[in-house]
């Protein structure tokens, strides 16, 4: 059999080909080749194939059939073939092939070999696909490695050992003694790889940790050595001795000092040496500085220390280099809160950054200007931040759009600054805002009494020179609904009053109702504004004869309103003025957490949010009676409900005929999710506002469940304990959404059997988004004195697509530490 080609030439002629399809061909034939060798055990040739092999499979070709082939090589005297077999086996070979075990005893043998490079071979391969068992077996093996005086096998042997407790954590132990004098090795490789060896060993056992922290002045020594060392031609990297080794020992100083008062306090002075003495105008420099910043940040370094990194990622910020000014941004966002004044100091830097060309660099930069804000910049930052708004890409506009919103709420100078801010973003990116911005800025602006004319007056001014913003047009329509009376009068104080008839007013409105860019929300907006007016304008017959006009609107939403709007003139008018009076100061409602955190100048402190209890919802006691009756009988025990999401009489009717007939215990039937009037038996968590039994719910370790999945809608369960009463459950419930589509008018209702009382809270939101892009919470308080298996019927209702949507489900699998 002729001598096969030469690895060198089989390259040469594979870069030949001019297509893929021949460069298969070509792969093909040579495999086969090599098959035939490997058949008729060619000894001669087999390092040669198997060479070969390995290049076709860096090609990405498959080279499986090699495997017993580099096992034979590895038991083979000669070192190059042992070389190119160990090779082989690092590339084809892993733990998932039983294969691998058939070399554990040839390891073994090279391991004890009188050579130190077959030894090497032997250390490179097990630490670098050796399996679990493989690691037990060969464990003593590197550990007596680790022990030798040769520093070529001990540097091999310590990455060896880093490789087996990553796999087998609990021989750790083992390798403890060995690690005694590693530290004190001159050489650079020995001790590189040490201190990987110890960082290791650090973080995968706190006892380790407790145990090395007493080698800190040793590797403080280390450290200092190479700083003040001459010029070395052997370690130099750009004129600085062995960077390698430097980063590594501030990373294992990093975990050493983190939480521990004495090792920070032995490690600051070198840190400071390190951060002071490094040179900056090379990378190499750089990537060290960029390690003793973090180091510093982590452990309990002294105030003016903590300084000194900010400073150096201040520098980093000027820096040409693009990636150093966004590993500085990335850095300085980690540590705003813990050093809020330092990083203040750079502040024109980093909104100098908002004006780079790099995406990357803009986001990073624009997060920390929004991080930096408080009560003594916010003009200014505001001022800045509205100039990048005003010129950034579009993919930034709806995050900078509610950084300025928050950012607003929280350190506003006064009310008149808060609404133009608003009203200024709204102008520049209305379309790209949050959908409760609308009713956030309308609760503002309702709440700003004195400020009521010249608001909207400037939203009458906004309105004519711009409706293609829908928020801001919504936004406006209500102001001029509520407030056209101001507008018209001109009682504004703040500016020069505008001249404006009701005609011009109502022009403008109705030019909303027929524009193709007003949105069907945007249109209710302006019909109800039109509406509200007729009680403040003297055009009662012209806006008669508007809203009777979209009384057969194609826009079922719009229809509805007009023809209501109509019975209020005919039947119902002398009601009209006072249904359609000013809306009241509204109160902000809180969230559902247990604090709102506030943060100020980079502290945080939880004010107490105030719970306010709820309206009590009244029904007629005709209908009470009726409810009553479609459950079979007065004993049923109702469940409490609290600021649900008004719903028509009939919806609430369905709910009861498709729930109350469902016997989840065979007796009476269950308590329906609606709001049914006294009289009714008390309620054991009346007594208890919001506030208080938030502040007093405990997680019980208590494990979530999902409770529905279905056309791509989920439901899960998390669970919480009140304390001041155990037989209490809270249930919070994640609605979550993973098609294309929101999911919209969504409502989640339940209903339980009469042993248990239930109570549903608001949902943040009746809106899912679409791709997991957000999930709507909604918290459920359950009574179950009687320590009962809970069991829960459940029912959906919402939007997709265009389509209603309504399904219904039965909750049983709740785990038992949520009712026991």
């Amino acid at each position: 059999m002729p001598a096969p080609i030469r690895l060198r030439e089989l390259i040469r002629t594979i870069r030949t080909a001019r297509t893929q399809a021949e460069e298969r061909e070509m792969i093909q034939k040579e495999c086969a080749a090599i098959r035939s060798s490997f058949r008729e055990e060619d000894n001669t040739y087999r390092c040669r194939n198997v060479a070969k092999l390995l290049y076709m499979h860096m090609l990405g070709y498959p080279a499986h059939f090699g495997q017993l082939e580099c096992l034979k090589l590895i038991a083979s005297q000669k070192f190059t073939d042992k070389r190119i077999g160990y090779l082989g086996a690092m590339l084809l070979l892993d733990e998932r092939q039983d294969v691998h075990l058939l070399m554990t005893n040839c390891i073994k043998n090279d391991l004890n070999h009188s050579t130190q490079y077959v030894q090497g071979l032997a250390l490179c391969t097990l630490g670098c696909m050796g399996s679990s068992e493989m690691c037990r077996d060969l464990a003593g093996e590197v550990e007596k490695l680790l022990k030798t005086s040769n520093s070529y096998l001990r540097k091999k042997a310590a990455l060896c050992a880093v490789h087996v407790i990553r796999k087998v954590p609990e021989l750790m132990e083992m390798f403890l003694p060995a690690t005694k004098n590693l530290l004190s090795e001159k050489n650079h490789g020995v001790l590189h790889t040490s201190v990987v060896l110890l960082t290791e060993m650090c973080e995968r056992s706190p006892d380790m940790l407790s145990h090395f922290r007493k080698l800190v002045p040793q590797l403080v020594r280390i450290l200092k050595n190479l700083i003040m060392s001459g010029y070395s031609p052997e370690h130099d990297v750009s004129g600085i001795s062995d960077p390698f080794l430097q980063v590594r020992i501030l990373r294992l100083l990093r975990i050493l000092g983190r939480s521990d008062d004495d090792s920070s306090e032995a490690m600051n002075d070198i840190l400071a040496q390190v951060a002071t003495n490094t040179e900056t105008s090379k990378n190499v420099g750089n990537a060290i500085l960029y390690e003793t910043v973090l180091t510093i940040m982590d452990i309990k370094s002294e105030s003016g220390l903590r300084v000194l990194a900010i400073n150096i990622l201040g520098r980093f910020l000027l820096n040409n280099d693009k990636n150093i000014r966004y590993v500085a941004l990335t850095s300085l966002l980690k540590t705003v809160q813990t050093d809020h004044n330092a990083v203040q100091r750079h502040r024109s830097t980093i909104v100098d950054c908002l004006k780079d060309l790099d995406v990357s660099i803009k986001r990073r930069a624009m997060e920390l200007s929004f991080a930096l804000v408080n009560g003594n910049n916010i003009r200014g930052m505001m001022k800045e931040l509205l100039y990048f708004l005003d010129s950034c890409d579009p993919e930034f506009k709806a995050d900078c759009a509610s950084g300025v919103f928050l950012a607003a709420e929280k350190y506003a100078p006064s009310k008149r600054w808060h609404i133009d801010t608003i009203m200024r973003v709204l102008t520049t990116a209305g379309s790209y805002v949050r959908d409760d911005s609308v009713p956030n800025l309308i609760q503002l602006i309702t709440n700003s009494v004195e400020m009521h004319a010249y608001t909207v007056q400037r939203l009458y001014k906004a309105l004519l020179d711009d409706i293609s913003q829908q928020p801001l047009v919504q936004v406006s329509s209500w102001c001029i609904g509520e407030y056209g009376d101001l507008l018209v009068s001109g009682q504004c104080e703040e500016e020069e009053p505008i001249q404006v008839t009701e005609d011009e007013v109502l022009d403008v409105l109705e030019g909303l109702l027929v524009s193709n860019l007003s949105t069907p929300v945007t249109r209710g907006y302006s019909l109800t504004a039109i509406m509200k007016l007729s009680t403040r304008f003297s055009s009662v017959n012209r806006i008669k004869k508007v809203v009777s006009i979209y009384g057969s609107s194609i826009d079922v939403e719009l229809q509805q309103r007009a023809v209501e709007y109509n019975a209020m003139f005919k039947k119902y008018d002398h009601m009209r003025p006072a249904l359609l009076e000013r809306m009241p100061i509204m109160e902000k409602t809180s969230s559902n957490g247990p604090t709102e955190i506030v943060q100020t100048n980079g502290e945080t402190e939880p004010s107490a949010l105030e719970s306010k209890h709820p309206p009590p919802v009244t029904q007629p006691t005709n209908q009470a009676n009726d409810l009553l009756d479609l459950l079979g009988g007065n004993d049923v025990v109702p469940v409490i409900q609290t600021n649900l999401p008004t719903k028509p009489a009939s919806a609430g009717g369905e709910l009861l005929d498709l729930l109350g007939d469902l016997s989840l215990t065979g007796g009476p039937a269950p308590a329906p999710a609606s709001s049914v009037p006294a009289p009714q038996p008390a309620f054991l968590l009346d007594g208890l506002s919001s506030q208080n039994l938030f502040n007093d719910i405990t997680a019980a370790g208590i494990p979530s469940m999902t409770a529905y999945n279905k056309n791509g809608l989920k439901i899960e369960f998390t669970f919480e304990r009140a304390n001041p009463n155990p037989n209490i459950a809270v249930i919070t419930i994640h609605a979550s959404n993973t098609t294309e589509a929101d999911m919209t008018e969504f409502v989640f209702q339940a209903a339980v059997p009469k042993t248990f009382q239930l109570q549903l809270l608001s949902p943040s939101s009746n809106v899912v988004p679409a791709l997991n892009q957000g999930t709507v919470t909604q918290v459920i308080r359950v009574l179950n004195p009687q320590k009962q298996q809970l069991r829960m019927r459940i029912k959906l209702t919402y939007t997709h697509k265009g389509s209603a949507v309504q399904d219904l489900a039965e909750v049983n699998n709740f785990p038992p530490q949520s009712w026991q």
